[in-house]
């Protein structure tokens, strides 16, 4: 288990560029689609989670996942895994970073990977939409989430504690139902 947790993680490390939110697609899909580790809403549960504590999304997620699949050693290979090909890139640019910097075809490059970057949070932001399901409710607190952090200028974790706060008392009464 530990080799494939491994593996797993270090594929979606090698090949996912822009951050978490570029790697959730990535992961949703190697980690729920492809493995069948955890459900989609355990999935979406864990991006919740993870959204909220301290560290990238994709070594907490990774945490998570390893140690929900292999405990300790789990969270720590999955964590190793997603942080090693990141590691290995930065140390390989550091080494030729003067030489190449000004390179015409490394800026066309990352001029043509930005826009994928975007194209992949736009990609997460959607199928996570799509899973949470388009009611009334959800709508509600995701849009006030942003709207309050593009002109309110609030913070990311008194966002989620608040759309937290706002969960337990709009869903409550759907919860009693179950």
């Amino acid at each position: 288990m530990l080799y494939q947790i491994f593996i797993t993680f270090f594929k979606i490390g090698c090949f996912t560029i822009g951050g978490g939110y570029a790697m959730v697609p990535v992961i949703q899909r190697e980690i729920v689609e492809n493995k069948k580790w955890i459900s989609q809403d355990e999935f979406l549960d864990a991006i919740a989670l993870t959204n909220s504590l301290p560290g990238p999304l994709a070594t907490n997620t990774a945490t998570y996942v390893g140690y929900r699949m292999a405990g300790i050693s789990g969270a720590i290979t999955g964590v190793v895994a997603t942080a090693l090909p990141s590691f290995l890139i930065i140390l390989a640019i550091a080494a030729f970073f003067t030489t190449i910097k000004d390179s015409t075809v490394v800026q066309n490059i990352f001029r043509g990977i930005r826009p994928a970057v975007v194209s992949l949070i736009t990609y997460a932001v959607i199928k996570l939409a799509k899973s949470i399901g388009l009611k009334t409710k959800n709508i509600l607190i995701s849009l006030g989430t942003l709207l309050g952090m593009i002109f309110l200028n609030i913070h990311p974790i008194a966002a989620v504690i608040v759309s937290g706060i706002l969960g337990f008392f709009f869903f409550r009464e759907e919860a009693a139902e179950k």
